[in-house]
């Protein structure tokens, strides 16, 4: 391991190696040199192991904030974005393991992705191209929800003259105004939180409002109020399906009375994006498998009495024409049939 001289040199090799290679992912761990996802696959680069001195460097130097540089000793995690000499972004997570420092970044495009870059149907144009409402993208971590939302702001950047906010942690793409001006906050730096700055937005002049996740009971219902109020919002969850995400959405406010919940996410919920990134059959990267549900009529009765109502998976399923709805099943079967994905890991990936 390099001398304190010349850490951040070593660290910058490092990354400009993990970006040379197309690494989606760098991993930071003291008792293992460092590491890089690539292709799907974990590899090691070729030197030393790392050791609680050097991760700590490297912490302190992926972290802006002075504050929280000079509490290292008790840090747990933290979230924050990196910008490498002469190119290239990342999203960070410093977390503590075994009682010493360690460091994930996650590669971030330095172009904003379009739509078919990333395999996304039909309907997320759609949805890009709403007034009003709440549009989620939901899928666990690490299945592309932040380069879908990118897309999407993309394209009305390009195409739509609007005021849109961005409230992230951290941000991740960074948007140049083209016929939109789109202004960018950041959790911990332009903000205190989710909450606070999703009501500050209200008074922005906002027509778009992105929010890199709703977390909390207070968050879901500002997004939903920004929504009646005539506000397109885009936020994610971390929730496997779409009827998952109904019932998220509704656990994260026990205290509310259901039916009128229910009334609230019918009337203002304009669509759901589910994503999961699974191998290509010929092993060359991830392929996009979404669940699409868009809320027409039928859907909006569907959330607000679902006793009296088709399910949601019966409305996509029914869906496909004009709407653009698909499930999970549906689309695998689309790639299989394609040749895109081996039939394995779809029969797979539909039990998850």
């Amino acid at each position: 391991m390099p001398t304190p001289y010349d850490a951040e040199d070593y660290f910058q090799q490092i990354l400009m190696k993990a970006v040379a290679a197309n690494a989606s992912d760098v991993h930071l761990k003291v008792g293992q040199p460092p590491g890089a996802r690539i292709r799907g696959d974990m590899v090691y680069f070729k030197t030393d192991k790392l050791k609680p001195d050097d991760t700590e460097a490297m912490a302190k130097h992926v972290i802006r904030d002075a504050k929280v540089r000079s509490e290292l000793p008790g840090l747990k995690q933290y979230d924050t974005s990196y910008s490498l000499r002469g190119g290239g972004r990342f999203r960070v997570n410093v977390y503590r393991q075994r009682g010493t420092l360690a460091v994930v970044m996650r590669a971030i495009p330095q172009t904003i992705p379009t739509f078919d870059q990333l395999g996304c149907p039909v309907a997320c144009k759609q949805f890009a191209e709403k007034d009003r409402g709440l549009v989620l993208c939901v899928g666990a971590a690490g299945n592309g929800k932040s380069s879908t939302l990118a897309a999407m702001i993309g394209e009305m950047n390009r195409t739509r003259a609007l005021h849109i906010v961005t409230i992230e942690d951290p941000i991740e793409f960074l948007h140049a105004d083209e016929l939109s001006s789109v202004s960018q906050r950041e959790v911990g730096l332009d903000t205190d939180n989710f909450a606070s700055a999703l009501r500050a937005a209200l008074r922005q002049d906002p027509d778009v409002i992105q929010v890199g996740e709703i977390r909390d009971e207070e968050t879901m219902d500002i997004a939903l109020k920004s929504a009646e109020t005539g506000h397109l919002v885009l936020s994610t969850l971390h929730t496997p399906d779409v009827t998952r995400t109904v019932g998220r959405m509704l656990a994260l406010s026990p205290n509310s009375n259901v039916q009128e919940l229910r009334e609230r996410i019918g009337d203002n919920l304009q669509g759901i994006i589910a994503q999961r990134l699974l191998p290509k059959k010929d092993g060359a990267g991830l392929v996009l498998a979404a669940e699409i549900l868009v809320v027409t009529g039928t859907v909006r009765e569907a959330i607000k009495r679902p006793e009296n109502n088709p399910t949601l998976k019966e409305c996509m399923e029914k869906g496909v024409h004009p709407y653009g709805m698909q499930t999970f099943e549906m689309h695998l079967k689309q790639l299989v049939a394609a040749g895109v994905m081996d039939k394995d890991i779809a029969r797979a990936a539909m039990t998850f």
